[in-house]
């Protein structure tokens, strides 16, 4: 089916995807929220998601480490939240690196019935492997923004997060007690360290 006749049910809409992206304290969330709340403002309807996992600061609300909360809906799939959108011009996405490669497809038929859909998330993992759905959905996005934290030793822009505790899960939820912004520099200085 072409773009044209799926988004035919709404002309006067136009669907886009946005990713904003970075290592952990970046401002991701805060951007988030920041675009999100604009859009309340402005009375569009919004729905916003985050993984049902992510409970760190509130299991009903996207919350920033800064502290700054908007409402969301935790799922467990990224199919609920086609599900759950309903009639809305915009959908928010939190933590997007948690959901499965499905969010792909949820997003692009998002985007393709005239919905803006706004995601954050880990671009990559504290290895520096790309993480989840978060290298296709920058791919399949007409606006990619990435946020940078400070590296906490020596003050360039970070690169990644560093994780501070054992262990080689790929998901760990955690804060500053479990992982560290390093710029690159820095990372391949503790990576290749003896111990």
């Amino acid at each position: 089916m072409l773009f044209s006749e799926q988004n035919n049910s709404h002309p006067h809409r136009r669907g886009s995807i946005e990713v904003i992206c970075g290592s952990m304290f970046s401002g991701k969330t805060e951007e988030l929220i920041r675009r999100l709340k604009r859009v309340q403002f402005a009375r569009q309807r919004v729905e916003i998601f985050k993984p049902v996992i992510d409970t760190r600061y509130s299991g009903r609300e996207v919350v920033s480490h800064d502290r700054n909360a908007i409402r969301s809906t935790p799922v467990d799939t990224p199919e609920e939240i086609l599900l759950l959108a309903g009639d809305v011009d915009v959908v928010g996405i939190d933590e997007a690196q948690f959901f499965a490669q499905s969010l792909v497809d949820v997003c692009n038929t998002l985007a393709n019935q005239g919905i803006r859909v706004i995601i954050a998330g880990l671009d990559m993992d504290f290895k520096g492997v790309p993480f989840g759905p978060m290298p296709a959905l920058c791919a399949i996005a007409e606006d990619v923004y990435k946020v940078h934290a400070i590296c906490v030793r020596c003050g360039s822009l970070a690169y990644l997060s560093h994780r501070l505790v054992a262990g080689d899960k790929q998901v760990l939820l955690g804060e500053t007690a479990e992982y560290e912004p390093l710029c690159r520099q820095c990372y391949n200085d503790v990576a290749l360290a003896p111990r």
